[in-house]
Parts: C-alpha cells; sequence; structure tokens
C-alpha cells in the first residue's frame, strides 16, 4: 500500500515502452517477467536480465516499486537459471519477487529478496495467507473470491496481526482489470493436451479463445450454443465498484495485460490512478465511471464483466474472438529528429495520411505512449498544411520529448467492434 493510504495501483510492463507509459499515467509499482521463466514466455517483448538495471533505474526515480515475476513450474533444469535471476534482481534492487513454486520462494528467502505469492497459489481463506506469511509480505487472492470474502480475509488480516517476514501487517492483493482465463486461477492445461505447450510455463495457445461446435459423437447430433465462445470470458472490469474493493480492505490493485499494447497499458493506468485518487479525495461518483468506462473502451478489450467480485455464479463470455475496442492504432510513420528550443519533432510519414485535427499516438522505449492531437504541421518545411501524405516530412509541435526510435500512428475508430485482431494481445494466464 502506497505511503499516503491509497491502495497501490500496479500496472504491466512488457517491453520498455510500456514500462514507461505505466510510470507516466500513475502506476504506484510496475510487474514484468524476463526471458522464459514467466508466464509470458511466447510473447516478444520480454525483457532480458542485462535490462534489469535499468528498469530499476527508471522506477527508483520515480519512486515506482518493482516486481520480478518468476511464476511459472520450475522443474529441476531451471534451478540454477532462477538463482541467476534471483541474483541479479537483487543486485539490481528490484523491489520483489512474484513467485509460486517453493524453489522459488525458498531461495528468494534465502537472498533475502522480498516475495509476493502469485494467484496460481489459489488463496482462498485465512488459514492459508497465515501459512504463507512465514515467506511473503504481500498475496494475491484467488480470482473466484467475491468482494466480501475478501473483505473478511482483510478483516482477519487486521484482527489476528497477521504479519509477513517485514514485521508489517500482510498486503492483501487482487486483479483489478484485464484479461480473465477460464482455468481455476488460470492452471490450465488445454495447450498442453493440444499441442504439448503448456499455459503453465508460460506457453499458452489460447484454446479458449476460439469459436467451437458441440456434437455427439454418435449420432452427429449437434448441440446448439447461444455463444460458440463457451471458454473465452470477457475482460475484467472493476472501476465502477473501486470504492467497495478499497473499503473491503485491498492494499494492491494489479492491472493485467503484460502482453498487451503500450496505449492500453497508458489508457488503463490513468484511468485507474484517476478513480484512486478520487475515492481518496471524496470525489469517486458514477458520473466519473461512465467517462472511464468510455476512456477503458478505446483499448484493446473482450468486453467487460465484474468476474466473481460481486457474486455471480457462472462467468460472462466474449462474443468474438477479438478486440471490441472502439478504436484501433494505425501506423503512419517513423521519428526522424527533434528540436528540443522549439519543442519540435519530425517524422517521416511512411503510410497513410495524416490531417489537421488527426489523433496520434508516439510510441517509443523511453518515450512511453503520449496521445495528442494535431493542431497544426508543416509538410517539407511549407507552413500551413492540412494534409500530409506517403513520404512527407512532416514537423509539429510536442509538450514531450521525442526520438528517432519512436513510431508515430494515427488513431481511428472502429466501425464495428470486434472485428480486429492484434497480434501483441494475449490470455490471461496468471502472475
Amino acid at each position: 500500500m502506497t505511503k499516503s493510504g491509497k491502495i497501490e495501483l500496479m500496472s504491466p510492463a512488457g517491453d520498455f515502452t510500456s514500462l514507461q507509459a505505466a510510470i507516466d499515467n500513475g502506476a504506484d509499482s510496475v510487474y514484468f517477467g524476463v526471458e522464459q521463466l514467466n508466464m509470458r514466455a511466447r510473447a516478444t517483448m520480454n525483457f532480458t536480465i542485462d535490462d534489469l538495471p535499468e528498469i530499476s533505474r527508471r522506477c527508483s526515480e520515480k519512486g515506482v516499486r518493482t516486481y520480478l515475476t518468476l511464476n511459472t513450474i520450475i522443474y529441476d533444469h531451471d534451478l540454477s537459471i532462477i538463482k541467476t535471476l534471483l541474483d541479479k534482481a537483487k543486485e539490481a534492487n528490484l523491489t520483489a519477487v512474484i513467485a509460486m513454486d517453493q524453489a522459488v520462494i525458498a531461495y528468494a528467502r534465502q537472498i533475502g529478496m522480498e516475495i509476493h505469492i502469485s494467484t496460481q497459489i489459489n488463496i482462498t481463506n485465512i488459514e492459508t495467507v497465515k501459512f504463507y506469511a512465514l515467506f511473503a509480505d504481500t498475496m494475491v487472492m484467488s480470482r473466484e473470491l467475491s468482494i466480501s470474502q475478501i473483505k473478511k480475509i482483510c478483516s482477519q488480516i487486521e484482527k489476528e496481526q497477521v504479519k509477513g517476514p517485514s514485521g508489517n501487517l500482510v498486503e492483501v492483493e487482487i486483479f483489478g482489470h484485464g484479461a480473465l482465463c477460464m482455468a481455476v486461477s488460470g492452471k490450465c492445461y488445454l495447450s498442453l493436451h493440444s499441442a504439448n505447450s503448456s499455459a503453465n510455463r508460460g506457453a499458452c495457445k489460447q484454446n479458449c479463445r476460439k469459436k467451437y461446435t458441440v456434437i455427439d459423437q454418435e449420432t452427429g447430433f449437434e448441440i446448439e450454443l447461444d455463444n460458440e465462445y463457451m471458454m473465452s470470458p470477457k475482460d475484467l472490469c472493476t472501476i465502477g465498484f473501486l470504492d467497495e474493493i478499497a473499503d473491503a480492505g485491498v492494499k494492491v490493485l494489479k492491472i493485467e495485460g503484460r502482453g498487451r499494447a503500450p496505449e492500453y497499458v497508458a489508457t488503463v493506468t490513468k484511468c485507474y490512478r484517476e478513480a484512486i485518487d478520487s475515492i481518496a479525495d471524496g470525489t469517486f461518483s458514477q458520473e466519473k465511471v461512465a467517462e472511464w468506462m468510455t476512456q477503458l473502451e478505446t483499448v484493446y478489450n473482450r468486453g467487460f464483466w465484474s468476474g466473481y467480485y460481486l457474486g455471480q455464479e457462472l462467468g460472462e463470455w466474449s462474443s468474438n474472438s477479438g478486440s471490441s475496442a472502439t478504436q484501433k492504432k494505425v501506423y503512419i510513420g517513423k521519428g526522424r529528429h527533434y528540436y528540443p528550443k522549439s519543442n519540435i519533432a519530425e517524422f517521416l510519414i511512411e503510410a497513410y495520411d495524416l490531417t489537421i485535427g488527426d489523433k496520434v499516438l508516439i510510441q517509443g522505449p523511453t518515450t512511453g505512449s503520449q496521445e495528442m492531437v494535431i493542431e497544426s504541421m508543416q509538410v517539407d518545411e511549407k507552413e500551413g498544411a492540412t494534409k500530409a501524405t506517403k513520404s512527407d516530412v512532416i514537423t509539429f509541435k510536442t509538450d514531450f520529448r521525442v526520438r528517432p526510435s519512436d513510431k508515430l500512428y494515427k488513431i481511428v475508430k472502429v466501425e464495428e467492434p470486434g472485428t480486429q485482431q492484434n497480434n501483441v494481445e494475449e490470455g490471461a494466464y496468471s502472475h
């Protein structure tokens, strides 16, 4: 929990662009994986062990805590790797490791690194909390719990003064937003059975996100389903009842999405930051919730529901395999130069047109994810231009520094949400 007493907002970081987006938009902490020993091993955006010092530097400068996810099933041949990784994490002054395997927990404890218990341990009661308090200061509750069940656990921690190794009361963490999985706390074997690719080793093939029919093998009779995506839950969204979550005693709120795009991290972090702050200052309202929901709908999602927090007995399933976002980004061009004295950015247009009034997204490993509207621009050094096309060099004023590695996107409305795909989006493996 933050020093201010507010819920700690934890955001995902799949690469440096998303990391910077999380920092810029108010995350109190970030979590990330390194190479293959995390639940996003198939992602192309994982950090390397050599990135740890830079991650630590960026975050420590802004007072943002850093959590390494090392939460896959561990085999004997992994043991030397996890020890090396944890040693490097400790050396880089990372805040904590999120773990579920006893080998990881034991070695992290041995070297004096703070431990957070992953949701895959499936903590559902106070006695389990008291057991893991021997090793950990923070615990992610099972995603199948209701708010009332979580509130009871939080109150029992306070009443019984359940403390972790730090000597502080154990903190309860829950998932607040993002993809959900049809398996209990993410423990799924469909990929292993179908493709010898274990979801529990970070290699989920997302069988649950596909369209299915059910056919009687003896008679050929096909069962009619209301929804062909019968194993693909909608995304979790708790912003509408975040005040109830705060009242329950939850100390850490986690945004899911290490495989999602930087604009997702930026938008979701920004909305939940504002919501947490508004609860603290007494201005939280359903009018604000409606505004936040409109923003959240612009980035990747499979539709939203409240998970099991409000006591639903059954899940709500997505109606398509893609995103239901109301907006998408279209690549326009790449950065060429930045003039710091005048705050002017220069880009080369490589695809599509850009017009005055267009909303754009500028993304890069150091820049993060910055959104703005083009109010004026020069095209090939000509003033007063209203449109730029392929091969044009354009310049325009920004409130932030731009780098040659940055990419320029135009944000456009999606005519039919649910029809788009995005190859950087992911399923809901657990953390």
